[in-house]
């Protein structure tokens, strides 16, 4: 031991010092000495690559790999073999949902006289309980509206099991479960007779799931309202239940055909009141229906028609999230007033829609008009017959009434206007029955499609989460306002007038923005899925002759049950896969971040176009897309098959870095699908990728007498947890690691054959499919049929491979043998970290793991400790936030870095170390690539992590006491500008240009830095927000009750705030901690309105970014330039075989404090005209789509139907004018 004094940290120092006997200041009247830096960065970067060449072992990881070859990758291939996969996987859920959807049609008309039974007991998803719950007991005897005692049916007992495939949900595989919206009665007749025959589906749902165990969700939604789904499980109903499967995609758009839609509301002085907030009720709900297939606008009408979104005049829109917000937010402001015109509103909605059916725009189908009205005084026939009246018996345009207010005298022509023209009529008095009402379109609509009877359209959704309605998005964001509120006035009293102080404000508002800015990709809150369904027809005898819609049928697809298919080790580090829909828009994507906040959906999440997150480095403005962009848009909309490469930007890690790489793309459709894959990769290192040897065969080292497991020895090993390696239908596992094992037991065993299809689809499914198509040539043996299990037959056997070659990777080297794999190159910091027992690594250099990670997703790692004890942390630490491999920012990095600097570390520290108040840890990686033939691939990254305060001290060590005077400032910052070390350490991980903006601003000009923008199209702005309710001062009674009600609460709660800050502010003011009185002081109430929060609403918007990234010249002349008093106050080199530079700076020159540079997101400014929005910029400039192929919207037996809604309730209004007239009469 008596060595140990020996090292780098040592001989660094001691050099300085014989060379530099005086110190920093060698050249008198010189502030900064070029030469000196220079020493100092060359001295640093050196000490730093030996350190991490002798602790990574990289050149024995590379000889390791020497054994593999290097193949080309084909784009192409992949791309197809790809997408045939999805198709395989899809065609099996379109084959279960059509199973489901004969039987529904089957059991339905063999039930069709089914007497319903109002206490039929069935599995209620909301109200059923489990063994260990208590049974609730039957409430007091009430009678119900009809005078009749309330049906009490007892709930149902049921077992509930956790499954990993249904999201970890408690469900129950043997029976399916009810859901029944708020607003549905479920002892009604017709629902509870649909209830009692659909519990016959169960089968058909197990048999389902017996067959594909890979199989999600399945469900029956009917037209009444309730939902079937299979396995059962329980709903949640907190904070409120607003489910309805009527109102979902997947229903509606199996239900109907694409459509246009103009909804036209009465905009006259009688729309007051009630009537007003019915009306604009019927329109949400309206909107609620429609999907982005659909197209819409809303016109107001009173003695003029306007749009109620001026920029939307006389077009429709898209029905995607972002456009019916915005129509939702504006009908909100709309005010009544005047006369209405009824022959101008109609003659604009014909026009508009007879435009677009004539110029080959909007849906291409179905076309309607809507009307919200307190009455017409005329039928306006010669309006219809102009432009409804050419193609009978087909009327082109339906015509949907909603007839608003419980005093209306004469309904008959306004719902002549429905009748005579293919629509509905519907009578509205009250809000609760307004979304049950508003929903009897859907059949009508649905009509052609029933009446045809044998087409049964596939229908497939765009992504969306799972049962939530985008409502709770809002009541989210209220709710979080709610909070930060309350916090702000417990911070108040508790901090007092030091939280108004201008550095508190602004570290408030920044730490908010920052939640508001975190856009996590991944997320355990909200299952994003894709869903197929297709409609279910009554066909029972009675209901055909009205072409009743029984309901719809379909099956949920997880998007994570898709990613697993695309193999993302085919495609390598930085690559990736996505798909695109008809519309554009993308199913996922590495940069689809639908939440923010961690856990609140954002208003437009689902509407993202595939040129929105595809950026390309053109430098061009915000939302002017490159016309080749658009070009190859357009080919995969198309379902094209065709490859181009792009220069692109590629944001990651937080959006803020950036990295400028040439990509390659290929793309081909996904068939029987409106989908397209999409796959690109680097083409700088992913056109080639490492291959096996056929002598490197599992089966043939099995054959050898090689075990496979003894490579998977000990605990310090991952695997990429979100790859499809090997999968067991019927088996679950604890964690990946252990069913890899599983599977190399059995691979070992005699018998074992590899599934013919990498596909995740049990191969009996598979042999299914190719039974009944023997021209394809793949039948499968009996032995093969009995397969529960699939692999990935080429990552498996890359696996296996880095494994047995990396084997000896984890274990506890010495690092001072030299027979061992421990021996590094011969540097003189090796020899001397070779005398050094491996227990003092991390003492004298702060390395507290090393690791390993490669391109078949293997993760290895070693431990080291401050003593001989194996100590828990630091290894468990990072094996459990660094196993994704390839994914990882460190992989990505490091490989990018390889052809910046080929012998070189990436080294970075996490953005918030200066926040933090524990140690701040180093991770520093290097690319390892295999080079053959002349062609070369990234193999692995290694790396290690070591403590910051070990690299400060090595960096001390080496510049002495110059960089500790005040007259300099010496700063390490990374290739994105971000600092590894500075004099503060608050400022460790922070962005250079916040601390010092100017100098920021010069290493630009100086080219040392290159500034490159990056816009985010999927951004979330709050907008101020007031008072949304425009309804006219003649308010209901109940709204002047709530308006009380609020008021009183507020009131409530300021008094309470008050009593509480008066209390505090007693006992602060006169009393010390010995309770000595003072004398009060003058009470300041200014406090109030400097914590009062502006409330705000979301809204979809865009942003830039200005990110950095150093010039990769190695030979950059700005490095050899000196500083120059305060012209020019500072020195910058590059550190040697690192992505870092070192900066120094003359801290006597005065410094700028007005310019701060920063990488945080800010909005852009379009420059927009009056009131116009965002969506309005966006509708100017839409993107070209592809409609439906499906489209079924008349039939020639459609004009016998005569049914067209009733007009029960205002009989009933008739009948008591009548009494009332008759009494005032006697009276």
């Amino acid at each position: 031991m008596a060595l140990n004094w020996c090292g780098p940290v040592y001989l660094a120092t001691l050099c300085f010092f014989l060379f530099y006997p005086n110190g920093a200041n060698l050249v008198p009247g010189e502030r900064i000495n070029y030469n000196l830096v220079h020493s100092w960065a060359d001295k640093l970067g050196m000490e730093l690559f030996h350190l991490g060449d002798f602790i990574t072992r990289r050149k024995e990881v590379q000889e390791s790999f020497k054994q593999a070859q290097v193949v080309s990758r084909s784009g192409a291939k992949i791309v197809e073999n790809m997408a045939n996969e999805i198709e395989m996987m899809m065609d099996l859920k379109i084959s279960a949902v059509k199973r489901i959807m004969d039987t529904a049609e089957n059991t339905a008309l063999s039930h069709q006289h089914l007497k319903g039974d109002k206490f039929f007991s069935y599995y209620n998803s909301k109200e059923m309980i489990e063994p260990h719950e208590p049974s609730p007991t039957a409430p007091p005897r009430e009678l119900d509206d009809a005078g009749e005692p309330k049906i009490f049916v007892p709930p149902k007992e049921i077992v509930l099991t956790p499954k990993t495939e249904f999201f970890n949900m408690a469900v129950n595989l043997s029976v399916s479960s009810v859901h029944v919206p708020t607003n549905v009665f479920d002892r009604a007749l017709d629902v509870i007779k649909g209830i009692q025959w659909s519990e016959n589906l169960d089968q058909i749902f197990r048999d389902n799931y017996k067959n594909d165990p890979t199989l999600s969700w399945q469900f029956f939604g009917s037209s009444t309202g309730f939902m079937r789904q299979f396995p059962a499980s329980k709903w949640k109903t907190e904070p409120v239940d607003l489910y309805d499967c009527r109102l979902r995609s997947w229903f509606i758009e199996a239900a109907t055909s694409p459509k246009d839609i103009i909804i036209l509301m009465d905009g006259s002085g009688s729309m007051k009141g009630q009537r007003l907030d019915i009306a604009k009720h019927v329109v949400n709900t309206i909107l609620d229906t429609l999907g982005t297939n659909d197209f819409v606008n809303i016109f107001t009408f009173n003695e003029e028609v306007l749009p109620v979104v001026d920029c939307f005049e006389d077009a429709l829109v898209q029905a995607n999230l972002a456009n019916i917000r915005e129509l939702k937010e504006k009908i909100e402001d709309f005010k009544p007033k005047s006369i209405a015109n009824f022959t101008a509103a109609l003659t604009k909605a014909f026009e508009i829609l007879e435009d677009y059916k004539d110029g080959i725009k909007g849906a291409q189908c179905n076309q309607a008009i809507m009307i919200i009205s307190d009455g017409a005084p005329f039928s306006y026939e010669e309006v219809f017959d102009q432009f409804n009246g050419r193609e009978l018996p087909f009327k082109p345009v339906r015509v949907f009434t909603y007839l608003i207010g419980k005093e209306v005298a004469d309904v008959k022509d306004i719902k002549w206007m429905a009748c005579a023209n293919q629509g509905y009529y519907v009578h509205l008095s009250d809000m609760a029955e307004v979304r049950e009402m508003v929903l009897n379109y859907i059949p009508v609509m649905a009509r052609p499609l029933v009446l045809g009877r044998h087409e049964h359209p596939v229908i497939w959704t765009q992504v969306y989460a799972d049962v939530v309605d985008m409502k709770m998005s809002d009541w989210l964001w209220e709710m979080k306002q709610c909070d930060d509120q309350r916090d702000d006035v417990l911070e108040y009293r508790r901090v007092r007038y030091r939280m108004l102080e201008p550095d508190e404000v602004h570290r408030r508002d920044i730490r908010r923005k920052k939640q508001a800015w975190n856009q996590p990709i991944d997320s355990d809150v909200y299952q994003f899925m894709i869903t197929v369904s297709m409609p279910v027809f009554d066909r029972r005898e009675n209901a055909t002759r009205i072409a009743n819609l029984l309901g719809v049928a379909g099956t949920d697809v997880p998007i994570r049950d898709i990613k697993k298919l695309l193999s993302p080790f085919l495609l390598g580090v930085n690559g990736y896969a996505f798909i695109v829909t008809n519309n554009g828009y993308i199913l996922f994507h590495p940069d689809f971040r639908p939440i923010f906040q961690s856990y609140i959906l954002k208003p437009a999440y689902n509407s993202v176009d595939m040129i929105e997150v595809e950026l390309l480095d053109d430098d061009r403005a915000p939302r002017d897309f490159n016309p080749v962009l658009l070009t190859i848009r357009d080919s995969i909309i198309n379902q094209s098959t065709g490859s181009k490469w792009m220069l692109v930007k590629n944001h990651f890690d937080e959006m803020k870095r950036v990295a400028r790489i040439k990509r390659q793309y290929y793309w081909t459709a996904i068939k029987n699908t409106p989908f397209t894959l999409v796959i690109t990769y680097p083409e700088q290192y992913g056109v080639n990728r490492l291959q096996i040897r056929i002598e490197d065969d599992i089966h043939r080292l099995n054959i050898k007498g090689s075990n496979t497991l003894n490579y998977f020895n000990g605990k310090r090993w991952k695997i990429h947890p979100g790859w499809l390696y090997c999968k067991h239908s019927n088996m679950t596992f604890a964690a990946p690691e252990d069913e890899l094992l599983w599977f190399l037991s059995r691979m070992s065993q005699p018998g074992w054959k590899w599934p013919l299809s990498r596909s995740a689809l049990p191969p009996e499914h598979t042999a299914a499919m190719f039974s009944n198509n023997t021209s394809s040539g793949r039948i499968l043996s009996s032995n093969e049929k009995d397969k529960n299990y699939y692999c990935d037959r080429q990552l498996m056997q890359s696996l296996v491979f880095d494994a047995r070659v990396t084997e000896w990777f984890s274990k506890n080297t010495s690092f001072n043998s030299k027979d061992d794999k421990g021996t590094s190159a011969s540097s003189p910091i090796a020899v001397l970290m070779g005398l050094l027992p491996r227990n003092e690594f991390k003492q004298r250099f702060g390395i507290t793991v090393a690791f390993l990670a490669t391109h078949s997703g293997l993760t290895r790692w070693q431990e080291f400790h401050s003593n001989n004890a194996d100590e828990v942390g630091a290894g468990e630490s990072f094996s459990e936030r660094n196993k994704h491999s390839i994914d990882e920012i460190w992989y990505k990095r490091a490989v990018d870095q390889h052809f910046v600097r080929e012998e070189s570390f990436v080294y970075s520290v996490p953005f918030d170390a200066g926040d933090s108040g524990g140690e701040t840890i180093v991770t520093a990686s290097h690319a390892i690539f295999h080079t053959e033939g002349g062609k070369s691939a990234p193999a692995a990254v290694v790396g290690f992590q070591f403590q910051h305060t070990a690299l400060l001290k090595l960096f001390r060590n080496i510049t002495g006491n110059a960089c500790a005077m005040d007259d300099k400032g010496c700063y390490i910052l990374d290739n994105n500008g971000f600092v590894i070390i500075s004099p503060h350490r608050q400022e460790t991980g922070k962005f250079f240009g916040e601390i010092n903006g100017y100098i920021m601003h010069r290493l630009v000009e100086e080219r040392v830095y290159k500034r490159v923008t990056v816009y985010d199209y999927q951004a979330i702005c709050f907008q101020s927000n007031g008072d949304n309710n425009s309804s006219n001062y003649l308010f209901s009674p109940l709204l002047h009750v709530l308006r009380i009600v609020k008021w009183l609460l507020y009131t409530l709660l300021w008094y309470i705030v008050q009593m509480h800050a008066v209390t505090a502010e007693f006992i602060e003011q006169y009393t010390d901690e010995n309770l000595t009185f003072y004398q009060p002081s003058t009470k300041n109430t200014e406090w109030l309105k400097s914590v009062t929060l502006q409330r705000t609403r979301l809204k979809s918007c865009d942003m830039q970014r200005l990110l950095y990234t150093l010039y990769n010249d190695k030979d950059n002349v700005v490095y050899n330039i000196t500083a120059h008093a305060c012209v020019r106050p500072f020195v910058v080199l590059p550190i040697p075989a690192s992505n870092l530079i070192l900066l120094v700076i003359d801290q006597v020159c005065p410094k700028e404090y007005t310019m701060e540079l920063t990488v945080n997101p800010i909005d852009i400014n379009y420059q927009l005209e009056g009131n116009d929005t965002l969506a309005c910029y966006k509708h100017d400039r839409e993107f070209t789509r592809v409609r439906p192929v499906s489209c079924i919207n008349r039939h020639v037996n459609e004009s016998s139907i005569e049914l067209c809604g009733n007009a029960g309730s205002i009989f009933a209004n008739i009948l008591l004018l009548l009494i009332c007239f008759i009494v005032n009469q006697f009276l």
